[in-house]
């Protein structure tokens, strides 16, 4: 009975169909990855937009799934709970991340490299304020679940950018030290960040004011907390 067991647990959608039987492998692979791209963007963009008019404790998985026109067991072959649905894009985040360490140039100290590495995260997130980007900043400051996925979602990722700088530096830098250097930046970024929006006020403003004054606040506390770790520029 254990070799059905997958059969059991796999999404309406990933069935097999007759249309299916008659379409090459490698077409059917790809349409099926197209479904549920879009499936999966439709649920996100179903999540969003309920949290941000009725709040995140309101809103049921029930509802998001039927926003976005699929079963509420269906949301659970793409996400595995309700928090998670608003951080997608971690896996392109990594990719961005190990792109940027393997494309090092020559020489280049760990530290100028991981300064590169978060600049590469920040520049490939093409709207940092995006309504999805602003309703989880929200969130983040209001509902404990999101706050905590997102902790667990920044740990995860800093884990995996040292095991990543490691391998590149490996005569350099010990697992210990790759993840000491890691937290250093990823902390300075991060206690900045805390620091701006801290006071309600202030975040409230940041959030719910214009998209140009959140991008620009956003970009200056980075470049402020990674300015330490900076090469010297030269004299003006």
């Amino acid at each position: 009975m254990l070799q059905y067991a997958p059969c059991m647990e796999m999404a309406p959608e990933t069935w097999p169909t007759r249309q299916d039987h008659w379409l090459p492998r490698d077409l059917t692979s790809t349409l099926r990855e197209r479904k549920r791209g879009r499936t999966r963007r439709a649920l996100v963009d179903a999540a969003v937009d309920l949290f941000d008019r009725q709040g995140y404790d309101q809103t049921t998985v029930a509802e998001i799934a039927a926003r976005a026109q699929v079963s509420p067991r269906s949301f659970f072959s793409y996400f595995g709970s309700k928090e998670e649905i608003l951080f997608p894009d971690c896996d392109r985040r990594l990719q961005v991340a190990a792109d940027a360490i393997a494309g090092r140039r020559p020489g280049q100290p760990p530290a100028q490299v991981l300064v590169g590495v978060l600049q590469r995260i920040l520049a490939a997130d093409t709207a940092p304020a995006s309504r999805m980007a602003r309703v989880r900043m929200r969130l983040v400051i209001e509902a404990p679940a999101v706050r905590g996925r997102c902790l667990q979602v920044s740990f995860s990722a800093q884990r995996e950018i040292a095991r990543l700088l490691h391998a590149a530096f490996p005569d350099e830098l010990d697992e210990v030290t790759a993840a000491s250097l890691v937290g250093a930046l990823t902390g300075a970024v991060t206690a900045a960040l805390v620091e701006v929006f801290s006071g309600p006020a202030m975040a409230r403003q940041l959030i719910s004011g214009r998209p140009e004054r959140l991008e620009a606040e956003l970009s200056r506390v980075t470049d402020v907390a990674l300015a330490p770790w900076l090469p010297p520029g030269p004299p003006r």
